[in-house]
């Protein structure tokens, strides 16, 4: 492969290239593979970076390792992320008369795995009085709604600028190893801040795609009023909007944050100013309400405008047939996350304690999306789950409910082109490896690699950039490591062993 200015030029047989391209640089890869990097279509950037520079809770076992490990924390405010009660002994949070004595006076904002309830000390409570007012409020358990975003922008606020920033940084170099060369940034105002996504912006380790989750205009370059504009919750917090209650909670239904009327004004003030619209709709209840906002907005402004706009729903997670085919015909994107599957999908996950196993095994339907004709763009929501694009890949493909799956090839097309499908790119080059693209790729270290043949048999094949049906890491064996991810020409990361 031939790379001039930040863009592709040749590709094919070497000795040829070489004869073509006889003053040019050369870096022999040794037998590592070459693909299109891949996007990560939502992320939550100084979130995730603070995962990683603060306190990960991801891999706390029971509440008591959780309260260890905030009395081992330092400094006067500490950010944490990643219980999940569902997969403790006791199934219960700590109270917060035990998170107080564990912090020892510190202010503590320990987010949920979901990222739509937290954990918050009384000294962190105190900075945010509405918080006690508000819905979702609890006196003793974990914060929801009005009062967890009350208390979130609180602990948000007391963040010093330099390490958010640096947060960010370690978020970015952190995706780059990972052969990610552009994220898509979910900011809103319940999320992070117009200070926090102006920083981000600003950088140039990566490609950033920012949207912002509101409904007004904002004096940045965002690509639309999308992403995390929340019409219901989350699953694990019950927060997500449902047609019948939880299977166990009975008493509540989750939250509608907005209606078919509010969705649809959304739609089409964003047509209107030629701005890509969206929401983050999990929920069967707020599914609903999505499809008949595009009706309405539909009747407004006409179907084709609407399609032309390319609006996103994030997850998607419980979605019928009809239902999708009808947000197809709209031109809609299906911004989804494979390893909300993987980590909670199956007769046994979180999804089957809250909704029972009939409806919890019907979520995440990839295969309904595509087969509908919806645009895929794969994502990690982090910090909500790691970000592995491999392991995204894996999971679309090996879905723990039978049929709802999709191939390899489709999961990786939805995790590299489809991103840029997502952000708008559709110049039919981005995203791929051929002459005139965008040199936007990642080197990966040699492994076992497998395609499926015309007849489903699995067949091994060289890496050989002339084949029209390159071959993918086999999906049962390890994750290949990456040695060097490229964006525009521009090394974003590189593992020091290619020369």
């Amino acid at each position: 492969m031939a790379v001039t200015d930040g863009t592709v030029v040749w590709l094919g047989q070497d000795s040829v290239g070489r004869a073509l391209h006889p003053g040019a640089e050369v870096v022999d890869l040794g037998g590592a593979f070459v693909a299109p990097a891949f996007v990560d279509a939502h992320v939550h950037a100084t979130s995730a970076g603070l995962l990683l520079t603060g306190l990960d809770l991801t891999g706390c076992r029971s509440s008591r390792e959780l309260l260890d490990a905030v009395r081992a924390a330092e400094g006067p405010l500490v950010w944490g992320h990643g219980w999940d009660e569902t997969r403790w002994p006791d199934r219960r949070p700590p109270t917060r008369a035990e998170l107080d004595e564990a912090a020892g006076g510190k202010r503590v904002y320990l987010s949920r795995v979901d990222v739509h309830s937290a954990l918050a000390s009384t000294a962190l409570l105190d900075l945010a009085p509405a918080a006690r007012d508000a819905d979702g409020f609890s006196p003793d358990g974990p914060l929801s709604r009005a009062a967890h975003h009350h208390v979130r922008g609180a602990a948000r606020d007391a963040i010093p600028a330099d390490r958010r920033r640096a947060a960010q940084a370690a978020f970015l170099r952190h995706a780059a190893s990972r052969g990610i060369a552009s994220v898509h940034e979910c900011a809103g105002p319940d999320i992070s801040g117009l200070d926090d996504l102006a920083d981000l912006l600003a950088t140039d380790l990566l490609d950033v795609v920012g949207y912002w989750g509101g409904p007004e205009p904002v004096d940045l370059p965002v690509r639309g009023l999308a992403g995390d504009l929340f019409v219901d919750g989350a699953l694990g917090s019950r927060t997500a909007a449902l047609c019948s209650p939880y299977a166990d909670a009975p008493d509540t239904s989750g939250a509608l944050y907005l209606d078919a009327d509010a969705i649809a004004a959304h739609l089409v003030t964003c047509t209107r100013a030629g701005l890509q619209g969206g929401f983050h709709v999990i929920g069967d209840a707020a599914v609903a309400a999505v499809v008949e906002g595009f009706d309405q907005a539909a009747a407004v402004v006409g179907a084709p405008a609407l399609a032309a706009r390319k609006h996103r729903l994030e997850h998607l997670e419980m979605i019928t047939a009809e239902q999708a085919a009808r947000l197809a015909a709209y031109g809609v994107v299906a911004s989804v996350q494979p390893l909300f599957d993987r980590e909670w999908g199956g007769p046994d996950g979180m999804y089957a304690q809250r909704l029972g196993v009939e409806r919890g095994t019907a979520l995440n339907p990839f295969s309904r999306l595509a087969a509908a004709g919806l645009v895929l763009a794969l994502g990690s929501d982090a910090p909500v789950t790691a970000v592995d694009p491999w392991a995204a890949v894996r999971a679309a493909a090996r879905h723990r409910t039978d049929g709802s799956g999709i191939s390899p090839r489709a999961a990786f097309n939805a995790h590299t082109r489809g991103g840029w499908r997502a952000a708008g790119v559709d110049d039919g080059l981005t995203g791929t490896l051929q002459p005139g693209a965008p040199a936007t790729y990642a080197v990966w270290e040699a492994g076992e690699l497998e395609v499926a043949a015309p007849d489903s048999r699995v067949q091994r094949w060289s890496t050989d950039p002339r084949s029209r049906v390159p071959a993918l890491p086999a999906l049962d064996g390890p994750a290949p490591t990456c040695l060097r991810t490229v964006l525009r020409g521009r090394t974003a990361h590189d593992a020091g062993v290619l020369s």
